[in-house]
């Protein structure tokens, strides 16, 4: 038995949830691949997959043999890479994905600076609002804002924290009247995210604690930027992320409303598809946009 073949096509069955699509990808067929972890389980003398006719779970002994199999050939690629293109080489062709926002108010600045830096780098990035199937979809990496990841075979790691605040533009205040508190944002004009968890639900935190504002938003709109510029336009009240309202406030296009609450603070995170690893370019990526956030 190749004990790394084994490995990856056990990791392959795990990330895609399924023995047929596994067997597509490899390029063999759904039985031999099912011989395969059988001879390893009876190797290993531990069942590593739970299977009925519609679904199948990982035992905790296929858990850890996930986890650890999954080190060793992110550790294997890791050192192949380093060996073939000089180690911390950064070339070949990085995929990224992040929200239309992020990427364009945070990424997208950064680039030309990235760029330069590394002109062996070959740069693919696609902006979606949606969550991504990184491995359908090939990414090295993708920009995702949650309060928290789901455990799952992705690997997160936390690069920032977004802070949301609540905004409207001067001219709306001046005509609608400023909320003195959290209660009076129910009697105006809300213009609200749809993929946000909070679109009809505020959980805000202030001086005096913390209140649940539900709320009906007259507005309802799918991306950050297309809201910032209706706020701007004095439609309405609405949050915002930080990086999305930095530069509008700094201007005094949008104001804070209730300046001393908030809503949680989601995570950056950094997600890769274990099987990808950390490489060169994917670190000296994170790095950069590290440093820019950090700036």
């Amino acid at each position: 038995m190749d004990k790394l073949s084994v490995m990856q096509a056990f990791r392959r069955i795990v990330e895609r949830g399924s023995f047929a699509r596994a067997a597509e990808d490899l390029g063999v067929s759904p039985a031999l691949l099912s011989r395969e972890i059988k001879l390893l389980e009876e190797s290993l003398g531990s069942s590593l997959l739970t299977r009925t006719t519609r679904s199948m779970s990982l035992t905790d002994a296929g858990r850890l043999y996930y986890d650890e199999a999954s080190g060793i050939l992110d550790a294997v690629t890791s050192v192949e890479t380093r060996i073939r293109d000089g180690a911390g080489a950064v070339r070949g062709h990085l995929k990224v994905n992040a929200s239309s926002s992020f990427g364009q108010t945070v990424i997208s600045p950064i680039l030309p600076e990235f760029l330069e830096a590394h002109p062996d780098l070959r740069l693919s990035l696609s902006l979606d609002d949606r969550v991504v199937d990184m491995v359908e979809g090939g990414f090295d990496v993708s920009i995702r804002i949650r309060p928290a990841m789901p455990d799952s075979a992705l690997v997160a790691r936390k690069i920032g924290t977004m802070r949301q605040r609540i905004f409207a533009a001067p001219a709306y205040l001046a005509r609608a009247g400023t909320p003195e508190g959290p209660e009076d944002i129910a009697g105006h004009r809300v213009i609200g995210f749809l993929l946000a968890d909070h679109l009809t639900k505020w959980a805000l935190h202030g001086p005096s604690g913390a209140t649940t504002l539900d709320l009906d938003p007259a507005i309802r709109v799918g991306n950050s930027l297309v809201l910032r510029d209706l706020l701007i336009a004095g439609q309405g009240i609405g949050t915002l992320p930080d990086f999305v309202s930095n530069e509008p406030e700094r201007r005094g296009d949008l104001v804070r409303v209730l300046p001393e609450w908030e809503l949680p603070a989601p995570e950056i995170f950094a997600v890769t598809a274990s099987r990808l690893g950390m490489d060169a370019k994917v670190t000296a990526f994170l790095d950069h946009l590290r440093a820019a956030m950090e700036a």
